[in-house]
Formats: C-alpha cells, structure tokens, sequence
C-alpha cells in the first residue's frame, strides 16, 4: 500500500509560478514512477509530467519547457514546478504512484487568473 498526498496549489496570476509537491509513504520501495496529472472543470483527467525511478522525465507538449518534475529521494516527495503559468493550467492536480497498481491523491487546487 502506498499514500500520497499533495500539497502546494492555489491562486496565482498568469505568468506567476507554483510549486507543488507530492508525499509519498507507506511502500515507497514498490513505486515505479509518479506522474503528476490534472483535470480541469468539464474535462478528462489528463497527464501532465512523470518521473521514473531511475529518475527519467517526460512532460506532455502542453507544460513542455514551463514545468519540471523532480523529487527528494530523501523526503519521499516529488515536485511539479510550474513556471509561466496560464489561465489554461487551471485545474484540480493528481499526483499518482504507479506500483502493481495506481494510488492517487486528493488533488490540489491550481487556478490562474487573466
């Protein structure tokens, strides 16, 4: 069993920044990846940015060059910096551990004003 809990959204202008972060505990050692996705009001859940054990990154086109993935092996945490925000990266953000299965968060709130 694996919990994760976010932490970190709130309420920033277009152009500002976040950083979020993400809890991991319980058996962290079966985790494979953490990804962080998003859904915005009327939409589907989709993918943002993962990290892979072995610490490889992989973003979606849309946060590509605004937002980096990294963790703290030490801390148990992942992070998603996002830089440049836009009104469009409004959305309720997951993060997710893949082990044998998925464990997602409660989400955390992220809204960007025009």
């Amino acid at each position: 069993q694996v919990r994760v809990v976010e932490s970190g959204g709130g309420l920033v202008q277009a152009g500002g920044s976040l950083r979020l972060s993400c809890a991991a505990s319980g058996s962290i050692f079966t985790i494979n990846a953490m990804g962080w996705y998003r859904q915005a009001p009327g939409k589907q859940r989709e993918w943002v940015a993962v990290i892979s054990s072995g610490g490889s990154t992989n973003y979606a086109d849309s946060v590509k060059g605004r937002f980096t993935i990294s963790r703290d092996n030490a801390k148990n945490t992942v992070y998603l910096q996002m830089n440049s925000l836009k009104p469009e990266d409004t959305a309720v953000y997951y993060c997710k551990a893949a082990t044998s299965r998925d464990y997602w968060g409660q989400g955390t709130q992220v809204t960007v004003s025009s």
